[in-house]
């Protein structure tokens, strides 16, 4: 299981009316965000039934659906358990155009909703700053910031949504993983070039130095100038 991420606001409980699609639903997030990685496995088994709050019988039939569909793998033994096999697609810039073209307002629409909670959590972050978060996010920083093009996605990711959790609200986590979710197969069909991690190193040590110094305006300001780039790359590949 990836370290030093609660999936606590990921996978939150499901609804009891349509338990097994929302179950894939929520276990299909945290694969396709990266939150559990390639050969990462799940927790075990009765953990996340009870986090999700489900049967352990809806929880097998799920997993059994994203083995089915290639996502998963079930091992035995001692050192068994559920493992993640899923690997994103290569970039595609085609893809990207026709995925865009097909409902360009709905992409607004989902950056404006990324930019609102991600900032909006950095803020808050940022105002409640103290030594709680300093190892996580600086520990969350170098990874990001050291990411081989391959991995660069799911770093990112991580950091993101690591800011959403140390402010302690399940809820602005959840809407953080949403927002990103939202926009996953976009970026993911953007290619990730070395020199665009480069420029991107320098906004998110920006956004640690504001949070970590207590500047709530600030942070939320380095957020906006990061989505901002993000933005930009998104419509020049749509150009």
């Amino acid at each position: 299981m990836s370290a030093g991420l609660d999936l606590t606001g990921v996978l939150r409980p499901v609804r009891t009316g349509n338990a097994l699609e929302e179950t894939v639903e929520r276990l299909l997030t945290v694969v396709k965000l990266g939150v559990v990685g390639p050969g990462e496995r799940f927790p075990a088994e009765r953990d996340l039934a009870a986090q999700l709050g489900i049967s352990r019988l809806t929880l097998r039939e799920a997993i059994r659906e994203l083995r089915q569909a290639g996502y998963v793998e079930s091992r035995r033994g001692r050192f068994g358990g559920t493992f993640v096999t899923y690997t994103p697609p290569a970039p595609d810039a085609g893809k990207l155009r026709r995925m865009a073209m097909q409902d360009g307002g709905k992409l607004t629409d989902a950056l404006t909703f990324r930019l609102a909670v991600e900032a909006g959590a950095a803020e808050v972050l940022a105002a409640k700053a103290g030594e709680g978060p300093r190892a996580v996010l600086l520990a969350r920083l170098a990874e990001v910031n050291a990411a081989c093009p391959r991995d660069y996605r799911r770093l990112d990711t991580l950091f993101h949504l690591s800011i959403a959790e140390l402010t302690g609200s399940g809820l602005l986590l959840a809407a953080c993983t949403d927002a990103r979710m939202r926009l996953n197969d976009l970026l993911n069909a953007i290619p990730v070039l070395q020199r665009n991690i480069d420029h991107t190193a320098s906004q998110h040590s920006a956004i640690v130095t504001a949070i970590l110094a207590g500047d709530a305006q600030q942070a939320r300001a380095a957020v906006a100038e990061h989505l901002a780039g993000t933005t930009s790359l998104l419509r020049g590949f749509l150009g």
